[in-house]
């Protein structure tokens, strides 16, 4: 594994950070560490979101339309 530093961040910010941390019961080093990780799972999922742009299987749907029919599934699943 790497080591990552940040320079220059501002005392404010990193006592937000810490007081999170302390929050959530882990270190400051544990919970960046959670962030990073998070962020890097996300810019993953956005990539291969990205390579469905442009298939043609047939799928139609725009996001607005895929969007109300989970909608209308979650709210008939709850009936």
């Amino acid at each position: 594994m790497v080591a990552l530093q940040i320079r220059d961040v501002p005392d404010e910010v990193r006592a937000i950070l810490a007081d999170r941390a302390q929050q959530l019961g882990q270190s400051l080093q544990a919970y960046l560490l959670a962030l990073v990780t998070s962020e890097a799972e996300r810019a993953n999922n956005l990539t291969l979101l990205k390579s469905f742009e442009d298939r043609t299987d047939g799928a139609d749907s725009t996001m607005d339309e895929t969007v109300a029919e989970i909608g209308t599934a979650r709210t008939e699943r709850l009936r």
